[in-house]
């Protein structure tokens, strides 16, 4: 009777512990019931509609099926709508729409959400929590960072409160609502599992990386801390099928509001430009500038009218801090650089010759830097995504006598689509030859939307030619 005594006092202590295990685990578990009471009277389902050309192929486009993109946003082009009209096909109009999400962030009807949300659109349709649905106008959109701000009719409108992403740590609980797959005020949870990343063809956003489950049709709606504050806009997932796989990515929501301001009080976006093209800094490389490990953001080539070459930067300095802020990497550096104002001093921690030293440069402007990102009007360079300048003396080659040299290029723009790269130089458009800066905004300004064009360029003391399309606005 003692053993089974001890035996049966041993069952019952570990029954209750593993009962108060579960228990405690249970209260550390976040209830978000009290969140989305609050937060979802003020998320909206955004849809849009456009007349868009399309290509009827002869024997049928990929069989009808869409090819999916590593990095996709969540309504953006399809793949085959990028391939260019082969001999035998015509095309025909047709009414394109998609869905999006958005949240409210003034009583008076402004309304945010992505850029590629409304990429194009006719029109725009929000749908409030109360059913009420109301026709918007687009402020303004920034593509660099994928943030738009819309307008409604419509006043006391509820809000949601803003948080601080520079708070943010690896681990924390996180809480999207949104309209995946057009449903309604759905809502998933999950952590945050890195911040600061930076994605492929996004250098101006330090991402919020997060496992929460975010779908088509999210893009573009809020994500939540535990306190009900907006820390972050789901934008991005990362996917092989089209569909959630466990990573995805929102705009911090410091950046978005910094970028939503300008668009309501501007009108446009003003950011920091050096005017120099950099290259990664390898592990031969730093061991070839006497650098302890590779960092920084290697200077391959300067703009000579840009402020970086004004200021006294030169080809060959690695860029290692920007203002006392780390450069770990060269796609760091379009970030920092453009949270500067244009005008304002920037001190540069630079290696040059083995050395480090401190090189203060003046900030710029982004050179033909739109004043909407609506299109409208737009005809300079920067409605494709390029800032140029013309040929100097001695910068021509024998194989061309024209065109103009790219010396940026915006990575979410249609020329970097199109594989145009900072350093090109940009010879003829279509039939035309480009011949000056001004004679391309000419150019520019009669090219047909929704339809390629063959672009030369000169690289490397090669020519060839890309496929450009110009997206409907």
């Amino acid at each position: 009777m003692t053993r089974m005594t001890r035996h049966l006092a041993l069952w019952m202590f570990l029954t209750l512990a593993v009962f108060a295990g579960q228990s405690a685990m249970a209260q550390e578990l976040p209830d978000f019931t009290g969140l989305v009471e609050d937060a979802a009277p003020a998320v909206v389902n955004i849809s849009t509609s456009r007349e868009v050309e399309t290509r009827n192929m002869p024997f049928g486009q990929f069989g009808g099926q869409e090819l999916p993109d590593i990095f996709k946003h969540f309504f953006g082009e399809r793949f085959g709508d990028q391939m260019p009209m082969p001999p035998g096909a015509h095309g025909r109009s047709e009414e394109r729409r998609s869905l999006g999400s958005g949240f409210i962030i003034s009583e008076d009807g402004y309304i945010m959400t992505n850029a590629h949300v409304v990429k194009g659109a006719d029109e725009i349709l929000v749908r409030l929590n109360d059913s009420r649905e109301l026709e918007a106008e687009l402020v303004g959109a920034d593509t660099k960072t994928d943030v738009a701000v819309l307008k409604v009719d419509a006043d006391n409108l509820p809000t949601l409160t803003l948080g601080d992403s520079e708070d943010l740590k690896v681990g924390q609980w996180v809480a999207a609502i949104g309209s995946p797959f057009g449903l309604d005020h759905s809502v998933t949870s999950g952590i945050i599992s890195a911040i600061n990343r930076t994605l492929p063809r996004d250098v101006y956003v330090p991402f919020i990386q997060t496992d929460v489950a975010i779908n088509p049709g999210n893009s573009g709606g809020p994500l939540f801390n535990l306190d009900g504050e907006v820390i972050g806009i789901n934008s991005q997932i990362f996917t092989r099928s089209g569909g959630y796989m466990g990573l995805s990515f929102a705009i911090p929501i410091d950046v978005a509001m910094d970028v939503a301001d300008q668009l309501r009080n501007d009108g446009s976006v003003s950011r920091g430009w050096l005017g120099v093209m950099i290259q990664p800094v390898s592990r031969e490389l730093a061991d070839s500038f006497g650098m302890d490990k590779p960092e920084g953001a290697l200077v391959a080539d300067l703009d000579p009218e840009g402020p970086a070459a004004r200021d006294g930067l030169e080809a060959g300095d690695v860029i290692l801090e920007v203002n006392g802020q780390t450069v770990d990497r060269s796609s760091t550096l379009p970030r920092l650089v453009g949270g500067v104002s244009p005008g304002e001093d920037v001190d540069l921690a630079v290696m040059r010759n083995g050395e480090r030293r401190t090189v203060t440069v003046t900030v710029g402007d982004w050179p033909d830097a739109q004043k909407t990102d609506s299109g409208q009007g737009d005809t300079s360079p920067a409605r494709l995504g390029l800032a140029v300048q013309p040929l100097e003396s001695g910068q021509h080659d024998e194989a061309i006598d024209n065109g103009v040299r790219v010396v940026d290029v915006d990575p979410r723009g249609v020329a970097a689509d199109a594989g145009i790269r900072a350093g090109d130089i940009l010879v003829s458009i279509g039939e035309h030859a480009v011949e000056s800066p001004e004679q391309l905004s000419e150019l520019i300004g009669e090219l047909p939307e929704e339809r390629s064009v063959p672009v030369r360029l000169y690289r490397n003391g090669h020519s060839y030619y890309v496929a450009l399309r110009l997206a409907q606005e």
